[in-house]
């Protein structure tokens, strides 16, 4: 499967207009650099139905794969994650979306 891209837009002093949204694939799913300063917003646009976000681990501890990191957006609401480690959660981020109705968007800030 070929995740598909979210542009990262770089937050700086003089700051953004905002981000492009990428609608959400789930059956592509998504990536985005996992730059260690990564902030990912997930907005749910449906006006009915709550949805699901996963944000896929690549670790593994004693053999076993760690858990994904998954979460409930209720309609109509937007959540802002960040701080995902790459030795969990590997240099590229993965994100599994459940449905179209979640739109994506990704911010970083300088080092």
């Amino acid at each position: 499967m070929a995740r598909i891209a979210i542009p990262v837009t770089t937050i700086s002093r003089d700051g953004v207009t905002g981000a492009a949204a990428v609608v959400g694939d789930p059956v592509e799913g998504h990536s985005v650099p996992n730059v260690g300063r990564v902030i990912v917003e997930v907005a749910n646009v449906g006006t009915t139905t709550d949805h699901t976000v996963t944000f896929v681990t690549q670790a593994t501890v004693d053999g076993f794969d760690v858990a994904d990191r998954t979460k409930l957006i209720p309609f109509g609401e937007t959540h802002y994650f960040a701080d995902f480690p790459a030795s969990a959660y590997g240099r590229e981020l993965h994100i599994d979306v459940d449905n179209a109705e979640l739109e994506l968007r990704a911010y970083a800030y300088p080092a």
